[in-house]
C-alpha cells in the first residue's frame, strides 16, 4: 500500500511538472500561433488513456494486461521526451516578430502614457462617474478591469486580481467538475444500471475531451468571420454542462447518460485547453508557467470536495435504500438517487462557474477589442 501510494505521489508530481514545461515551451517557441499549438499538445491528454489501452491490447489480447499498461505508461512517455531534446535544444535563434498580444500591449501602454486621466479612463470604457450611477454590479465588471493583455503579473500581484478570482471560481466550477465526473463514471454507470456500458461510456468521455480541447483553438481559425473575445468563448464552453447534469437529474436513461456524457467531455475539454491560453494572454506570457499553476490548484481542492460529497451522498443511500445490492465484499447502490443529490448540487456549482465566467468575459472584452483592433491596423498598415 505504501510503495502503490508512493508511485501514485511521483507519477502526479511529474504530470504536473511534465504538463508545466509542454505549456512553457509552447508559448516560447510558437507566440503566433500559441493558441494552435496548446490546443493540439493539450488534446491528446484526453485520448492517452485509451491510445495506451488499444496498444496494451494490441500487444497482449489477454485479459491480464495490467503490468503491460503500467509499463507503457513508464516508457512511452520516457522516449518520446529524450526524443523531443534534440530539436528544442538545437533551434536556430528565433527571428520572428513581437507577438501581436505583446505589440497590442506596448502599444496600449503608450497610448494610455500619452492620454490625459479622462481619456485613460474612457479607453477603459469606464468613468468614476458612471461607475457612481450604476451602482455595486457595475463596480464589480467595471472596476480594476484590464486594459491590455500580455501585462505581466507577478504572483503577488495576481492573487489581488478581480479577474483571477473570477476565473479561479469559473475554472472550479467547471472544468474540475467534469474531472470529478470522470472520475465517477464507472459507479455512476454502475448504480444507473449500466455497468456493460462503462467502457463504451469512458471512451466516449475521452473522445469528447479529446474533440472539445481540439474546438478550444477554433477562436482563432474564426477571429476574421466572428472576433469575440477568448473568455466569451470560455464561458460559451461551460452552457452544456449545467445542461447535463439536469438531465442526469431528470432521467436515468441510457440516452440521458450518453449525452450528458458527450456534453461534459466536450465542455470540460475545451475548458482545460483555453485555459491555458487565457492565463497567458491575461497575466502575462512570460508568467504563464507559474501564474498556471496557480490556476490549477483547484483541481486537487475540488477533486477532494466534489468527491467527498459524491462518496457521502452514495453511501447514505446505501444505508437508507431498499435497492443496495451486495457486491463481492463491498454494497452498491442502486437506482437513479443514488446520484441524484450530487448531480443537482454539481449542476447549481457549474451555473455558479457559468455566472463567474460571464463576469470575466463582460471585464476583459474590452482588452480583446483592442488588441483585435490593433491587429487589423497592423495587419492593414
Amino acid at each position: 500500500m505504501l510503495w502503490c501510494f508512493l508511485l501514485c505521489l511521483l507519477a502526479g508530481c511529474s504530470i504536473c511538472w511534465f504538463n508545466t514545461v509542454c505549456y512553457v515551451l509552447c508559448i516560447k517557441n510558437f507566440p503566433a500561433n500559441r493558441p494552435l499549438a496548446l490546443a493540439l499538445s493539450i488534446s491528446f491528454n484526453g485520448v492517452s488513456a485509451a491510445l495506451y489501452t488499444l496498444i496494451a491490447n494490441a500487444i497482449n489480447s489477454g485479459d491480464d494486461n495490467d503490468t503491460l499498461y503500467l509499463l507503457l505508461n513508464a516508457l512511452i512517455p520516457l522516449l518520446a521526451s529524450v526524443a523531443a531534446l534534440l530539436p528544442i535544444h538545437h533551434q536556430p535563434p528565433s527571428q520572428q516578430p513581437l507577438p501581436a498580444d505583446a505589440m497590442t500591449s506596448s502599444f496600449y501602454k503608450e497610448l494610455v502614457r500619452s492620454e490625459n486621466s479622462s481619456g485613460a479612463r474612457t479607453l477603459n470604457g469606464n468613468t468614476h462617474s458612471s461607475r457612481d450611477r450604476e451602482g455595486c454590479c457595475a463596480n464589480l465588471v467595471g472596476k480594476d478591469q484590464l486594459m491590455v493583455l500580455g501585462e505581466e503579473h507577478p504572483a503577488k500581484s495576481l492573487v489581488r486580481r478581480r479577474d483571477f478570482w473570477l476565473y479561479y471560481v469559473a475554472y472550479f466550477c467547471s472544468g474540475t467538475i467534469g474531472l470529478v465526473y470522470s472520475n465517477n463514471i464507472g459507479q455512476i454507470s454502475q448504480s444507473l444500471g449500466y455497468s456493460s456500458r462503462t467502457s463504451s461510456i469512458v471512451t466516449l468521455y475521452s473522445a469528447s475531451s479529446f474533440f472539445g480541447r481540439l474546438l478550444s483553438a477554433a477562436p482563432d481559425f474564426l477571429r476574421d468571420k466572428a472576433c469575440f473575445a477568448r473568455t466569451g468563448w470560455f464561458a460559451v464552453a461551460i452552457v452544456p454542462t449545467p445542461i447535463a447534469f439536469l438531465l442526469l437529474a431528470l432521467s436515468g436513461g441510457e440516452a440521458a447518460l450518453t449525452a450528458a456524457t458527450a456534453m461534459i467531455g466536450l465542455s470540460s475539454g475545451f475548458v482545460f485547453a483555453a485555459a491555458v491560453s487565457i492565463t497567458s494572454e491575461l497575466f502575462g506570457p512570460n508568467s504563464a508557467g507559474v501564474n498556471h499553476n496557480i490556476i490549477i490548484t483547484n483541481i486537487p481542492l475540488g477533486s477532494v470536495l466534489y468527491g467527498l460529497v459524491a462518496a457521502l451522498v452514495y453511501d447514505a443511500n446505501i444505508e437508507s435504500s431498499n435497492g443496495a445490492v451486495l457486491r463481492g465484499d463491498s454494497m452498491v447502490c442502486m437506482g437513479r438517487k443514488c446520484y441524484f443529490d450530487t448531480f443537482v448540487l454539481w449542476g447549481f456549482m457549474s451555473l455558479l462557474g457559468l455566472a463567474s465566467s460571464f463576469l470575466l468575459f463582460l471585464r476583459t472584452r474590452h482588452a480583446y477589442d483592442h488588441l483585435e483592433r490593433t491587429r487589423r491596423r497592423m495587419q492593414f498598415s
